[in-house]
């Protein structure tokens, strides 16, 4: 459900390659019979682009934390149930990770049933954890942060681990395409710092050609990253003042070369700028996980939550280059990475 879950998999699988193991990546909606996956993504990204007050509902109803009964993934992930332990036995495997809520629930289930013989380990890649990433019957939850870490022991019995957010190594590098970027800024904009804005990769974001309006009005240069939507692309690339980015591979020297990241999910484009040294400014967030993630990123004081345009401004006119604002947040952002995620798992 979205290109943050496909990036965490694929880094965790490189490091098991580079310890020397085999790593094969699965997307548990693909195993999922009559098509039924297919339409739960296709559902989901109608939704969250063009209804998000329904996702929202949605969200309250199943993910929320808290109190009370509520609906649960299992009947859903048990249709894969088959497929994947047909996987497991014909590969050999000998831990089964999930970076997805829906396998989470799927592996809880089958370990708790004795299905899955193989440990599982369930990586909790939001900054909210919310009730679908939770089955007792996993073997090792590991964290974003210390706060996530409470709320899941006191939900589930086995071990839990903060280790930090999962990146690939060039986020924490430094980065040799900055330079080509800052001089496309100057370029563009001489003078202006060039903020990112950020629509993921699907291209969700609220009113983003207001923001990007705002943001050149205040003096900064908006670089909007506008993913796989053409569309959103198209509608940006009119913009006069923005400047309007599609799909982006060398996310490391993009995110060097900007003054910070206004962000409306909390998802991967933003622990990777934590990585790089990046603030981040949460502005208009996504309903439902997303708005929970943003106000606890800024909880954690990894950022900052605005609430409009003007505390927007503010915000990143507190953080100049070299100010002790700015230090504090990269420190604190560079102290999320605490463990390599997959050594807690090659502990299994």
């Amino acid at each position: 459900m979205g290109a943050g879950h496909d990036t965490v998999a694929a880094e965790l699988a490189r490091r098991a390659a580079a310890r020397g193991h085999e790593a094969r990546t699965v997307d548990v909606l693909r195993l999922l019979p009559y098509g039924l996956g297919t339409g739960l993504r296709r559902g989901y990204h109608a939704t969250v682009r063009h209804l998000p007050w329904a996702y929202a509902g949605v969200y309250g109803a199943f993910l929320r934390p808290g109190p009370g009964r509520r609906p649960s993934g299992v009947p859903l992930a048990r249709l894969a149930a088959d497929r994947l332990t047909d996987l497991v036995e014909r590969t050999g495997a000998d831990v089964v990770v999930s970076v997805f809520h829906l396998a989470a629930q799927l592996t809880g289930h089958l370990r708790a049933r004795g299905g899955l013989r193989v440990p599982s380990a369930v990586f909790v890649l939001d900054f909210a954890v919310h009730r679908q990433w939770l089955h007792p019957g996993n073997d090792l939850h590991l964290c974003l942060t210390d706060a996530a870490a409470r709320e899941v022991r006191r939900a589930v019995p086995g071990p839990v681990v903060t280790t930090g957010p999962v990146v690939a190594p060039a986020f924490r590098a430094p980065a040799p395409g900055a330079a080509r970027w800052r001089e496309r800024f100057a370029g563009r904009a001489p003078g202006r710092p060039p903020v990112l804005l950020s629509a993921g990769a699907w291209g969700a974001a609220s009113r983003p050609a207001a923001t990007a309006r705002l943001l050149a009005a205040g003096g900064y240069l908006p670089v909007v990253l506008c993913g796989r939507d053409e569309r959103l692309l198209a509608r940006m690339s009119r913009e006069p003042a923005a400047l309007a980015l599609g799909w982006v591979d060398d996310m490391p020297g993009l995110l060097a070369a900007c003054y910070a990241l206004v962000d409306n999910a909390a998802g991967q484009t933003a622990v990777q700028a934590l990585a790089t040294g990046l603030p981040v400014v949460g502005h208009r967030p996504l309903p439902g996980h997303g708005a929970d993630g943003v106000r606890r990123m800024a909880e954690a004081g990894l950022s900052e939550l605005t609430a409009d345009g003007p505390s927007l401004l503010r915000a990143l006119a507190g953080l100049p280059e070299g100010g002790r604002a700015r230090e504090t947040r990269v420190t604190r952002g560079h102290a999320l990475f605490r463990h390599d995620a997959m050594e807690c798992v090659a502990r299994l």
